[in-house]
């Protein structure tokens, strides 16, 4: 059995914000920022619900996930191409794995800058005997076949090179992801805002993960600042 999936969603529990919209105009905003899963993050009828509820003609899903159960993305899809409204998918910090299911069922995506766009083979978690497993392998192929169609027809790029992309986890930055065609604009925004944004989830689960997302950030010695405010406030307090 593939435990990269518990992994990820085990590792990650507690980690993003969930699931929220918020509307103002004639846009609704969804946010889902977590790990994409029906047990440790949003699930598929989570997402349905607040899909369920608009009523705006124009939909902006914010995405900031590491990925998840490929199914409950599926379902996730479903639910977007089952809806009347546009859709803008932006990522504002990490769309991986699963999470890119989401912005291939939209009708244009955006990325931050500093952001990251992750595809690879489907993944997902089975138990059971050897017919078992070998039907679960045979849906992930089908899984994948649907997905590369998707990435190929959004991107452009050939079947082949999608497949490439996907066997290899190939992780794109911003700029990366519009060159390859899976994004459609840059968003400008502090870039540092981005990656921290995408840096708040363990991605010890994929094997290729960008080091700027994974290395610990050097802490800064507060220490020279706080002395240099005490002599401030000492020298406020004797003038």
């Amino acid at each position: 059995m593939n435990r990269k999936l518990l992994a990820l969603a085990r590792d990650n529990e507690g980690t993003g914000a969930g699931i929220r919209s918020e509307v103002a105009d004639d846009v609704t905003t969804i946010y889902v920022y977590d790990v994409i899963d029906g047990f440790w993050g949003v699930s598929a009828t989570d997402f349905a619900r607040e899909l369920k509820a608009v009523t705006t003609p124009k939909v902006l899903i914010r995405i900031n996930s590491p990925g998840g159960d490929v199914f409950e993305a599926r379902a996730m899809m479903t639910a977007i191409a089952d809806h009347p409204a546009t859709f803008t998918a932006r990522v504002d910090g990490l769309a991986a794995s699963a999470a890119t299911a989401l912005t291939i069922a939209c009708d244009a995506v955006e990325i931050a800058e500093g952001g990251f766009y992750m595809i690879h083979q489907a993944w997902t978690f089975v138990m059971g005997n050897a017919d078992d497993l070998k039907a679960t392998a045979e849906l992930l192929g089908k899984i994948d076949d649907v997905l590369v169609d998707g990435y190929a027809e959004r991107s452009g790029k050939s079947a082949d090179e999608i497949r490439a992309w996907m066997k290899a986890e190939t992780w794109f930055g911003a700029q990366e992801a519009v060159d390859a065609g899976f994004a459609d604009s840059v968003i400008a925004v502090t870039g540092k805002k981005a990656k921290a944004q995408a840096r708040a989830f363990n991605l010890s689960a994929f094997a290729n993960a960008p080091k700027a997302l994974t290395e610990k950030q050097p802490e800064i010695d507060e220490g020279p600042r706080h002395r240099a405010l005490a002599r401030l406030g000492l020298y406020d307090r004797t003038a």
